[in-house]
């Protein structure tokens, strides 16, 4: 079976019947050379509430989060309309290669899961999962989920302090492998909605060129995380 996202079922089927509420055991890893997780937020919710979809214009609070790592808006959205939510369950940046683990107690009524977190060094690049059904049998279930790219800021690749919404720029790079002088590798997008995230550019030099990113260094493939679900 097809899924939006490319997806690897583990199950280890220890129940059938469905379970009213469910606590779920999650881990979440970095899979990227030097790409940083902002502060994640993961959601449990109904299964019309959405964090991003693929083709559709960002909303104001994805496009903070995307920008800025700015989650408090998206969490609100979805404690609004019942959703459980864990913030910020690695206490910062998710460093590459590295995993965190946390449970989420899922109410009854809620039946997806989203995650979303901003990625750097990139303008508007987001690790997400959107809306996943939730898996009412006992098990473990592994997902494969892709970068994606807001489509509300131009992919400059210049790190200039930026990261409030609708200022062009890069807050930074964690990783401290970015070099500086960079003219912008483009002011304009030609794909103003949510997509897949084309991956950064970068080039080789390290005080002048287009980019300020290390084209050996913050290039990716996806997938960029891998999400393990266990339901117990």
């Amino acid at each position: 079976m097809k899924k939006s996202l490319t997806t690897l079922l583990a199950i280890s089927a220890l129940s059938t019947a469905p379970a009213m509420a469910q606590d779920l055991d999650i881990k979440l890893t970095n899979l990227t050379n030097a790409i940083y997780f902002t502060p994640l937020l993961v959601a449990a919710h109904n299964s019309s509430t959405h964090l991003f979809m693929e083709g559709s214009t960002a909303s104001t609070n994805l496009q903070a989060m995307a920008e800025g790592g700015d989650i408090s808006g998206l969490s609100t959205d979805v404690q609004a309309v019942a959703g459980n939510v864990v913030e910020n369950p690695a206490g910062g940046f998710l460093n590459p290669g590295v995993s965190t683990s946390f449970s989420l107690t899922n109410n009854s009524g809620n039946t997806h899961l989203s995650v979303s977190a901003m990625l750097l060094p990139t303008n508007d690049g987001f690790v997400g999962a959107d809306s996943i059904e939730i898996p009412t049998k006992a098990g473990t279930y592994t997902y494969y989920l892709n970068a994606y790219d807001a489509g509300t800021e131009a992919n400059n690749e210049a790190i200039n302090g930026g990261g409030t919404p609708g200022v062009l720029g890069i807050p930074a790079d964690p990783g401290t492998n970015a070099g500086t002088g960079g003219t912008g590798v483009t002011t304009t997008e030609s794909n103003s909605t949510v997509h897949i995230h084309r991956g950064n550019l970068g080039d080789s030099n390290a005080t002048a060129g287009n980019s300020d990113l290390d084209s050996s260094v913050h290039r990716w493939l996806n997938p960029v995380a891998e999400l393990v679900i266990t339901v117990n």
